[in-house]
């Protein structure tokens, strides 16, 4: 039975027909406190052709009945504020409470960080747990360490050190089994094809409950149920990251259009396979090797040569 690392404490291990099974407890016997997740693969499509026809409603249900340990990750997207605010609405008691994740890249518009002061104050009752990039806690702190632009220099660098390593660590420290995400079909991109729930490398398991919904469906629910959104919508605005890579969208472009216009690339990185970053990782393992070589080869040429004394 093979073994992928695990995105919190449990342990995740590949059931047979390339199913996946996530069991609690950081030892390999799996014998920690928590609950148990498992899906074959036959399941999990099942349930993707059940839940593909329910409403988002009956699928965050679904979700709070059936995945422990489920947050939701958000940037306050207009996805993710009618999420939160439907969860809102369902009647749960606290202890179900589905708590808010929220990586700060610290490259974020000021209208986006005002909107989490403003979604605190609306749902009181939710948990928002706020992870930024290791060692920074502004963008100054971050180009002292990491380098000026680097978004610019080393894009796998930036995504690595702004979203894939604050959530990877987030989801180990609060042993997370289960997200939901904002994303949906109609965003265009690599989300064409989304399931309601997919389970990625590491067996971290991901619900996109409004996977089936439209721009203009969003748009409805957040203006009749009157959601808090980003003032940057009004401008043009449809999707937003960081400041950076961020623009707004032309009629009839695709809603993701505007992030990282005129690149190939369309996502930030932590719905990018983990695989990617791993590999990525061992590259710049492998360069600091190469360099901390050369240095060494480079000193030793240059150290004058010794002669034996003579008897």
């Amino acid at each position: 039975m093979s073994r992928a690392s695990s995105p919190g404490s449990a342990a995740f291990r590949s059931l047979p027909d390339s199913g996946y099974a996530s069991v609690s407890g950081s030892d390999d016997e799996g014998q920690g406190q928590g609950p148990t997740i498992m899906f074959s693969k036959p399941h999990l499509q099942f349930l993707n052709r059940q839940l593909q026809f329910l409403e988002p409603q009956d699928i965050l249900r679904w979700c709070i009945t059936s995945l422990p340990q489920l947050f939701q990750t958000t940037a306050f997207g207009l996805t993710g504020l009618v999420t939160l605010d439907m969860l809102s609405k369902l009647k749960i008691p606290r202890p179900q409470m589905v708590d808010l994740i929220f990586i700060d890249t610290l490259h974020h518009f000021k209208e986006t960080l005002d909107l989490v002061d403003k979604v605190r104050e609306r749902y009181p009752l939710v948990n928002v747990h706020v992870v930024k990039p290791a060692g920074a806690e502004n963008s100054q702190e971050f180009a002292t360490k990491y380098g000026d632009r680097l978004w610019e220099t080393d894009g796998d660098q930036y995504d690595y050190l702004v979203k894939v390593e604050p959530a990877q660590r987030i989801y180990r420290e609060l042993d997370i089994h289960a997200v939901l995400t904002g994303r949906r079909r109609s965003q265009g991109g690599k989300r064409g094809d989304l399931p309601i729930i997919e389970v990625d490398e590491a067996g971290l398991i991901k619900i996109n409950p409004l996977a089936n919904w439209s721009f203009q469906q969003v748009k409805r629910y957040i203006t009749e149920n009157d959601v808090p959104y980003n003032v940057l919508l009004d401008r043009g605005y449809k999707s937003v990251g960081d400041w950076h890579s961020t623009q707004p969208v032309a009629d009839g472009e695709d809603e993701r259009s505007g992030r990282w216009k005129g690149q190939t690339k369309t996502e930030c990185g932590i719905h990018n396979p983990r695989s990617k970053y791993a590999q990525f990782l061992l590259e710049q393992e492998r360069k600091r090797e190469k360099e901390a070589l050369e240095a060494a080869f480079s000193k030793a040429s240059l150290e004058p040569a010794t002669t034996p004394l003579s008897v």
